[in-house]
């Protein structure tokens, strides 16, 4: 669901960090917005609530690569992780053109990666949209832990497509480009294979 802005020659892009509470969406996003070149992004925008302590949403354009002489601009958002914020999961879904998936990889959270992957999949199909026809790439975050569920399990249980999956620590930034980079390139992926179709 690109957005092409003519005048600007530039492509608009969506990627939406998707988890559950607490998993370290935000911190994913804190450290991609405070390494990236202060020119090539915009103002980071986080709408804080009373009860959920991870960020409402945070903004992110980022300059990435040209696509037929248009600049391609990023623009990253955080879900809340908590479940009673749903409406605010499917607006912020509206329009998307990739999906991260951070998972929490302590074992206690297990079931709470499973619900949010679940709900991410009802609220995808709401707008007639499916994981396999998206850019998609799992994140299992908090890696540096000493309750971390072993990365086989991980997968087992949440990525059975096989898509790609990174091993991160959000905090010291281990794995947060190496997942962006991954996503990144599935979006402009699917713009140059529309693009040749056009």
């Amino acid at each position: 669901m690109s957005f092409i802005n003519y005048s600007s020659r530039e492509i608009n892009c969506k990627i939406v960090y998707y988890g559950p509470g607490l998993c370290g969406k935000t911190t994913n996003l804190q450290h991609i917005y405070a390494r990236t070149n202060p020119d090539l992004k915009g103002k980071m925008i986080s709408l804080a609530t009373e009860t959920e302590r991870t960020l409402f949403f945070d903004f992110l354009p980022i300059a990435l690569g040209e696509i037929r002489g248009f600049k391609t601009r990023f623009h990253l958002y955080t879900v809340p992780g908590q479940v009673f914020y749903d409406a605010s999961r499917k607006l912020i879904l509206k329009g998307v053109d990739g999906v991260v998936f951070v998972a929490d990889s302590q074992i206690e959270r297990t079931e709470a990666n499973l619900e949010s992957l679940d709900n991410l999949r009802a609220n995808l199909t709401e707008q007639a949209m499916t994981l396999d026809k998206l850019p998609f790439v799992i994140q299992y975050n908090k890696r540096d832990l000493p309750n971390a569920a072993p990365v086989d399990e991980l997968r087992q249980l949440l990525n059975p497509m096989k898509v790609p999956d990174f091993e991160a620590t959000a905090h010291t930034g281990a794995g947060v480009f190496e997942t962006l980079k991954a996503v990144a390139r599935g979006v402009l992926g699917d713009l140059k294979r529309l693009g040749a179709k056009q």
